[in-house]
């Protein structure tokens, strides 16, 4: 078999496999990705529609009637959403509420099951004994297509759990998503690996053809004939050109035959070896970018699922910087309000009233992520440790060099065997309302993003009570 065969077979094979593969892997777990994107906004319903039921338990107004009008007029309204080749006509999620012994009180899908004891299925049971519940159910056990996604959050009131709420989402729009998004990534695939191999066939014949010229020309002199050296690049091809070259004068005088034949000899292995490492470079350097297409392909249809949002990740992520490559140009007054809205369930659950003096030309510059993503750490905390009808104060001084970010709150402050530990991975004090820990990376990441902005961060007690937690950067 010629060399430039082999190296188009190798070529293939490797590209085959590993184009085959990754291509059959994303075609077998693309449903899970759409799942995984599915439940994520499942999570947000059932949290959200919970903490409604919640407010109204403890409020005295629950009232399953006017639960019941809303999603009958839900189902009616008039519905006709083109998402990407799907047509959307009615909205399918189904809500269900039951007591803290698991018996179903409210269920949007009708009143026959009213009663019924619900703690058997896994996503109220679950949630009932403070773990994460969720489920998948065929509604027809014989069709694999017709599973239904049940997320469940836990109500509750006054601190107490007083049930569970679960919100159930069809699969089957998922089942058309998929039917669209498979042949394409068989088609793109298949355009991939085509293109591959075509390139491979053209860097095939880059890499052979000197060598062709080198064996006609050896040829040629075998034969007795006067021809001019090939015209040779500057690689090791190349130098075994030149000792072809020496081996024609050597030719010419019959003493040096044996001698240049032992040259050719060695020679020859040094450019062989080169093929075929130009042959694996030839892969490192085609994989990555065919691969980042599909890369790019199941980031797009899939929610971009992730930003992110896990704070130990972020915390890896920050730790392993050295700088911010970029810088913005950030209106503090601005960020603060931003998280403040964010904030403003919470903050409204818990009755503390938030109050901040900030002039709208104080600006920092740096990574606005980041410091968003501080600040709402202090703001956080500060909600956490306030006591119920409290408030939190915000304010920030700027000097024209370096701003003070102040966040206080009227708390029970920080014991005195905390103090050296509070800015310690892992450590966290106990919330006055729950009596629960957080997971005591927070303050660490505010630690490690103020370094970054060659800032600080500085907690300490207030004299009345509370605690003051100040962010120092420069602007």
């Amino acid at each position: 078999m010629k060399l430039g065969t082999r190296i188009f077979v190798c070529c293939f094979l490797i590209f085959a496999a590993c184009f085959y593969y990754p291509i059959d892997w994303i075609r077998d777990n693309i449903r899970i990705r759409y799942l995984e994107g599915v439940e994520d906004p499942l999570v947000d319903q059932a949290n959200l529609l919970a903490e409604m039921a919640g407010t109204e338990m403890a409020q005295g107004t629950f009232n399953p009637e006017k639960w019941y009008t809303l999603f009958a007029n839900t189902a009616n309204r008039p519905l006709s959403v083109n998402i990407y080749k799907l047509t959307k006509k009615n909205v399918d999620i189904r809500v269900y509420i039951t007591d803290k012994a698991g018996i179903l009180i409210f269920d949007s899908a009708g009143r026959e099951n009213i009663g019924l004891d619900y703690s058997i299925w896994r996503d109220v049971y679950l949630t009932l004994n403070g773990q994460y519940g969720a489920r998948s159910t065929l509604q027809d056990p014989t069709d694999p297509k017709s599973s239904v996604l049940y997320v469940a959050a836990p109500i509750r009131v006054n601190g107490e759990l007083a049930g569970s709420l679960t919100v159930a989402k069809p699969t089957a729009n998922i089942n058309e998503f998929l039917i669209n998004a498979r042949p394409q990534i068989t088609k793109i695939g298949a355009l991939a690996i085509l293109a591959a191999l075509l390139l491979s066939f053209l860097v095939s014949i880059w890499l052979t053809r000197p060598i062709q010229r080198l064996t006609q020309y050896a040829e040629d002199i075998s034969r007795g004939k006067r021809v001019a050296f090939p015209v040779l690049d500057d690689s090791e091809i190349g130098d075994m050109g030149k000792s072809f070259e020496k081996m024609q004068e050597a030719l010419e005088g019959k003493n040096y035959v044996e001698q240049y034949v032992q040259n050719l000899t060695h020679e020859i292995k040094s450019p062989l070896s080169a093929i075929r490492g130009a042959a694996e470079l030839l892969q490192e350097n085609m994989q990555p970018e065919q691969r980042q297409r599909f890369l790019a392909n199941i980031h797009n249809e899939s929610n971009r699922i992730q930003e992110i949002v896990d704070r130990m990740l972020e915390l890896a992520a920050i730790e392993t910087r050295r700088k911010i490559s970029e810088r913005e140009n950030i209106s503090v007054c601005s960020m603060i309000k931003t998280v403040l809205e964010s904030k403003r369930p919470i903050l409204s659950q818990k009755k503390v009233t938030p109050s901040f003096n900030i002039e709208d030309s104080i600006f920092v510059k740096g990574d606005s992520f980041l410091l968003n993503q501080a600040i709402a750490n202090l703001i956080q905390n500060a909600i956490d440790f306030s006591p119920e009808l409290s408030s939190i104060n915000i304010d920030c001084q700027s000097d024209g060099k370096i701003i003070r970010l102040a966040i206080s709150d009227n708390g029970p402050g920080i014991p005195d065997y905390a103090k050296d530990k509070i800015y310690d991975k892992f450590f966290s004090l106990p919330r006055p309302n729950t009596g629960k820990k957080s997971t005591g990376l927070g303050l660490n990441f505010v630690k490690e993003v103020a370094e970054l902005h060659f800032g600080s961060i500085k907690l300490e007690n207030k004299k009345k009570g509370g605690v003051k937690a100040t962010l120092t950067l420069p602007v």
